[in-house]
């Protein structure tokens, strides 16, 4: 039998979901053809923020790699558009985009590259998705006015922002709090502008909004409320300032527009289908052609729109039902939609009314506003009715499944935001039906779940292999713990779970303990000891980190082990060219340093001078075969800014000019930063030093920060972070003295060294130890092992060794060749 075509118009998530859907349904059936407008393979639009903010590099949000197209039988045509539909013949007109063009735009005949091509189809599939909503105001076209939407709009956001000091975010939605994250990391000053009287109108009620606006400001946001941009100014072509409805301005060099979405309807607009607000559908997710399905942000259902992905999923599901013939009677009936997630760093979740709508609504409130915490619930019939966390989501994951399956609330409301007395859970993911969606990350339902552990997976990870449950944020395990329970009666344990790393069976403590007793120094002979001798790829560098731990004197170091970065010393960018950062010890340098710098900048040719978060310069867009030459000239040592190690130390003023000093931050900084510096980690440390509460230098959201309280002493906090995650540092402990405070953090920094996970940040790390376990073992003495970290974080300090010294002998013959030498040496090698 002849295998029918299916064409989607949309390779987003939307459309890269139906197609997963159906070929989970019915494998082999169908031919795929799919068009995107953007010249990718389809991306989580959720974690552009994260793209933005520097936090994840665009190739790490990719949800399927080319690979999966082609071993689907999939024909993807990225980078094209489907600008119209004949019903008629069944065939999709198309033509190729301009790169240049965006992708969600309304598109000129210019925005094209050449003729239109056909593609004919027994099923279509429109998965176009949204455009960004643009308010009416003037001036915003050109140079410094962006929209936030696509992996091309952050590439061109962040370009732009390396020359802005003020930036400014037109909405206050999540979109555009995401958009201000991001920008924070570009070293401009970001003021976010919302026409509502309040942030996040959509999820939060007027009292959570304050609170939010007030964590906001204290992390350096400005944020004005009730204000519409009626201008935006030029000089010679530049952004200069944003003029207002109400008359008040505001200076800016670059403006990111982040207000909302509108749906993509215009294929099939143009086509004769029946269109409102979005794609009319109906509840088998057919337009009023019978042959043509829509799902996604595109699409009216039931007179709504729907911008989560939870509803979307549900679409896809029942879309492939049909299409598959599996169920040809699925139907979607809409969906009680809720938000869980992090603004800023920030839980939030939301779920249905915000407001009491009816007289005998129960209405329960909890606010810690200088905590930045806000819980409430609405009651109503005994069922929730509405909710919003905000500071403390603890409880959402409860109240998500409550709401969505509509069970009854307990009659001591309050056990539902701080937990039942009796420790009693309040969800037995055995009495949910089999439509309750279990992992709202990835849309994966009771049933799919029960099905997978039928066909013998016993435990929660894997499960998630194969359903994707709890791959996501993994708030959903415990459910799914509890689900292979009331099936099998027990969970399983799955021991790679915690293996150290995956090609090697076993975790950290007893890896450590084998590679001592065999005395093993390299990572071939861990595989070769270990792992029967099947070496794994993903498993190398973890391995060489552990190692230089274990061994700082004697370790083996393979190469081809480390990734590039370690390889040659440099952070490789995303044009193939390296960043070079030298060691600038506690943020000073010198008048002849920086000469230095300028003529190596001039001399290598380097495509930018970037002053870095870390106080120090960066020299980007150094050819490889240059690295020796520029380390030679500079004549600085490695600042190690590529590896997971000791990054820098952040200082502020300090006495030296400060009136607010309490301690010398700066000395302490450079002792810090030398006794240190490349020490290997589990993952990158940076360390800040504050010479007063004032926290100029950021010491508190540091991995390690010292901050000045007076009388010589200094506050020593662990385990912060201001990147993807925000997370103040606990205290650790207080000292009197400079040397105290480098006994202590080396404490921390061994012990950290021998029991983190690898690529676990300290944030992570306090986390699961917990403060108190960690003041015990290493303030207190409690294990009687301090002694021990001492002496062992001593012996890894004496065995440093500036990488930069292979300027002058290369480890390895082409160790920083490039791509013509490599050639050249490869040839002579193959000559004998």
């Amino acid at each position: 039998m002849d295998k029918k075509k299916i064409v989607v118009i949309g390779n987003g998530m939307a459309g890269a979901r139906v197609v997963e859907e159906i070929l989970g349904r019915a494998p082999g059936q169908f031919d795929f053809v799919m068009f995107g407008a953007e010249p990718y393979g389809n991306y989580n639009r959720i974690l552009l923020s994260n793209v933005l903010n520097q936090t994840q590099e665009a190739s790490d949000i990719f949800i399927n790699p080319l690979a999966w197209y082609e071993e689907n039988n999939i024909t993807l045509h990225a980078g094209v558009k489907a600008v119209r539909i004949d019903t008629q013949r069944k065939v999709v007109m198309a033509q190729q985009l301009h790169p240049q063009a965006a992708a969600y735009a309304v598109h000129t005949d210019d925005a094209f590259l050449g003729g239109s091509f056909e593609e004919s189809y027994d099923y279509l599939i429109i998965a176009t998705g949204s455009r960004p909503f643009v308010p009416p105001m003037e001036g915003f076209e050109g140079e410094g006015a962006f929209l936030f939407r696509t992996i091309d709009d952050c590439d061109r956001i962040a370009e732009y922002a390396k020359n802005c000091r003020r930036a400014v975010v037109i909405g206050g939605g999540l979109l555009g709090l995401e958009a201000a994250r991001g920008l924070m990391t570009h070293n401009v000053e970001v003021t976010i502008v919302e026409a509502a009287p309040q942030l996040m109108p959509a999820q939060l009620d007027a009292e959570s909004a304050q609170i939010l606006k007030r964590t906001m400001e204290a992390m350096g946001l400005t944020v004005l409320t009730d204000r519409k941009t009626a201008r935006i100014h030029k000089t010679d072509g530049k952004i200069t300032s944003l003029l207002f409805s109400d008359g008040g301005t505001i200076p800016a060099d670059m403006v990111v527009v982040s207000a909302g979405i509108r749906p993509i309807t215009e294929v099939a607009k143009d086509s004769g289908m029946d269109v409102n607000k979005g794609i009319v559908c109906d509840d088998q997710m057919r337009t009023s052609d019978a042959s043509v399905f829509a799902l996604g942000e595109c699409v009216e259902h039931r007179g709504k729109l729907y911008g989560l992905v939870e509803p979307i999923w549900a679409q896809a599901r029942v879309m492939a039902d049909v299409i598959s013939g599996f169920n040809p009677q699925a139907v979607y009936e809409g969906s009680k939609t809720g938000t869980k997630l992090k603004v800023m760093g920030v839980d939030l979740m939301s779920l249905g009314e915000k407001e009491a709508g009816l007289d005998s609504d129960e209405v329960i409130v909890y606010r810690e506003p200088n905590r930045g915490i806000y819980k409430k619930l609405i009651v109503r019939d005994n069922k929730l009715h509405g909710a919003i966390l905000l500071g403390d989501a603890g409880a959402a994951d409860v109240l998500i499944q409550m709401f969505l399956n509509e069970q009854s609330v307990p009659g001591n409301r309050s056990d539902l935001l701080f937990g039942a007395v009796k420790g009693s859970a309040f969800i037995q993911a055995a009495d949910l039906p089999d439509h309750a969606q279990i992992c709202n990350c990835n849309g994966v339902c009771k049933k799919t779940i029960v099905e997978a552990i039928s066909s013998g997976c016993e435990t929660v990870a894997s499960v998630g292999a194969r359903t994707k449950a709890g791959k996501g944020c993994g708030s959903c395990r415990g459910l799914i713990a509890q689900i292979i329970e009331a099936k099998l009666g027990k969970v399983s344990y799955d021991k790679s779970e915690h293996y150290y790393v995956p090609g090697v069976p076993l975790e950290k403590s007893q890896l450590t303990a084998a590679i001592k007793a065999r005395d093993l120094k390299s990572v071939s002979a861990v595989f070769r000891e270990l792992a029967g001798g099947k070496e794994d790829a993903d498993s190398k560098m973890g391995l060489a980190s552990l190692l230089k731990t274990i061994w700082p004197h004697d370790y083996e170091d393979e190469r081809d082990a480390r990734f590039i970065n370690d390889r040659v010393h440099a952070n490789i960018q995303k044009d193939g060219t390296f960043s070079v950062v030298p060691r600038i010890y506690g943020g000073v340098t010198s008048a002849d340093e920086l000469m230095r710098i300028a003529r190596a900048a001039v001399k290598y040719n380097v495509k930018m001078v970037k002053f870095t978060g870390g106080q120090r310069i960066d020299l980007l867009g150094v050819q490889k075969e240059d690295l020796p030459g520029i380390w030679k000239d500079l004549g600085m040592p490695s600042g190690h800014a590529y590896t997971k190690a000791f990054r820098t130390c952040k200082s502020c003023v300090g006495t030296d000019f400060c009136r607010y000093g309490l301690g010398d931050s700066i000395a302490l900084a450079q002792e810090i930063e030398r006794r240190f510096q490349g020490l290997e980690s589990p993952h990158k440390m940076k360390l800040a030093t504050a010479g007063c509460a004032r926290n100029c230098s950021e010491a508190y959201v540091k991995d390690l920060g010292a901050v000045a309280i007076g009388e010589g002493k200094w506050e020593i906090y662990v385990g912060g972070a201001a990147g993807g995650s925000v997370r103040k540092g606990d205290l650790l402990c207080v000292v009197n003295s400079h040397a105290q405070v480098l006994e202590c953090m080396g404490r921390f920094m061994e012990y950290y060294r021998e029991h983190g996970k690898y690529l676990e940040r300290t944030y992570g790390f306090v986390e699961r130890v917990g403060i108190d376990v960690l003041r015990g073992i290493l303030v207190d003495d409690s294990l009687g092992i301090c002694a021990q970290l001492d002496e062992r974080i001593q012996k890894a300090v004496d065995a440093y060794k500036d990488p930069w010294k292979e300027a002058d002998i290369p480890v390895f013959a082409g160790q920083f060749a490039g791509p013509q030498l490599i050639e050249t040496l490869r040839v002579a090698e193959n000559n004998g």
